[in-house]
């Protein structure tokens, strides 16, 4: 493996990672509803499972997939009833002030493993990216690094974000219009899930 090829996943995942989705959306809702630090422990958890899905990859659970694609339609499932129910959650308590039922960390960390985790295509879009990118038949230790590299990536453009988005300002304009934007982000949410839900 070259530097060359590190480079081109660096800016191939730093795409992705930026691309709107049920990801960067439930950091946004998230950092903005319970602030800073839970936002953290949420991107954290959406970075962790994010990285897990490449060390997978390598595993070879696309295989899997392919062998048993009942496994990838259980998780699929699984994961679109996950972002359907935030969903309905950020509608139902769209009203209501925020700072009433504060977040533990390790709550936020594993939700956003699970809204990371409610989408298993995230793994054969890691698979194709190494395949494209990476030479084959690399050893143990460069593929360590590759899933390390995208740890770390996941960690520091998401901590970004979260630092962005919690500033008095945006937090306070947030807090303003809570009832319409938690409703657009529930709409957003629950169809994405439906979507996950409906294909293929």
């Amino acid at each position: 493996m070259e530097l060359s090829h590190l480079i081109a996943f660096n800016v191939t995942l730093l795409a992705a990672i930026l691309s709107p989705g049920p990801a960067m959306l439930y950091i946004i809702r998230t950092t903005l509803a319970s602030g800073r630090v839970i936002g953290l422990f949420t991107a954290w958890g959406l970075g962790f499972m994010a990285a897990t899905w490449t060390a997978l990859a390598f595993m070879g659970l696309d295989a899997i997939f392919a062998v048993l694609p009942w496994t990838f339609i259980l998780l699929k499932t699984v994961g679109a009833l996950y972002l359907m129910w935030i969903a309905y959650q950020t509608w139902k308590h769209a009203r209501e002030p925020m700072g009433q039922t504060p977040t533990p960390p390790a709550r936020a960390f594993l939700g956003g493993m699970l809204v990371n985790l409610s989408n298993p295509k995230s793994i054969l879009f890691a698979a194709a990216v190494i395949m494209v990118i990476f030479p084959q038949n690399m050893d143990f230790g460069d593929k360590v690094l590759i899933v390390g590299n995208h740890l770390l990536m996941e960690f520091i453009v998401s901590s970004a974000f979260v630092f962005a988005f919690s500033t008095k300002h945006i937090s306070a304009g947030y807090l303003r219009a809570k009832p319409v934007l938690d409703r657009i982000a529930a709409s957003v949410l629950g169809l994405l899930g439906l979507r996950l839900l409906l294909s293929r």
